[in-house]
């Protein structure tokens, strides 16, 4: 994802990561927020915590990887029982590749006011529906996430450098319809910028 939020791949990939409603409820409008630092852990690593993300094509559930990376876990829960995620776009997608959102401006560029580390090495192939951090670069991780949707994703396995914090363990026809809309090209010439973004209604956290 390039600009201040990408994610940066080498240049033998062709495709580059920049970071730089079904259900009837009303889509929310974007509550802007930001903090100096990343939240204290508020998890428990030993649980197992799973994140229902409801958007306005319809439902998905990750299972998040608390035990794998808690640091990036407990910032995504904190994050989303502050509804920080409501109203937020999916701002750039690309069908074969990635569904990305996170980013409260909706330009690639926003983020939450804080950085923090990456969680490596990953655990997981980047194979459709794992779920994990975009960055700018080393230890930049802040609110933006992408959701593995095609072949094009397993390019990231020569440079695994993006934390996986979850994955998609129902609605994966959801994450198809999400990644099938029609999208235009940006001002870097990559055609990935939803003609009609797709948004997030509300994020719910379940634990067990």
């Amino acid at each position: 994802m390039k600009s201040t939020k990408a994610l940066i791949l080498a240049t033998l990939f062709p495709v580059t990561l920049f970071a730089g409603s079904c259900g009837g409820d009303a889509v929310p409008e974007v509550t802007p927020m930001s903090w100096t630092t990343a939240p204290a852990m508020q998890i428990d690593p030993a649980k197992q915590y799973y994140a229902t993300i409801e958007t306005t094509l319809g439902s998905f559930k990750i299972e998040l990887f608390a035990s794998e990376s808690p640091k990036t876990v407990n910032n995504f829960v904190f994050l989303a029982k502050q509804n920080y995620y409501n109203g937020v776009i999916f701002h750039r997608i690309i069908k074969e590749f990635m569904i990305q959102t996170g980013d409260q401006t909706g330009t690639g560029r926003g983020g939450p006011g804080y950085r923090f580390a990456d969680e490596l090495p990953v655990k997981h192939s980047y194979d459709p529906g794992i779920v994990a951090m975009a960055n700018a670069g080393p230890n930049t991780n802040g609110s933006q996430f992408f959701v593995c949707t095609g072949a094009q994703a397993k390019n990231l396995n020569y440079q695994p450098n993006y934390t996986q914090f979850g994955r998609v363990i129902e609605g994966m026809d959801v994450i198809t319809k999400l990644a099938s809309v029609s999208v235009v090209g940006n001002s870097y010439g990559e055609v990935s910028t939803p003609s009609n973004p797709p948004k997030i209604i509300k994020i719910t956290i379940t634990e067990s």
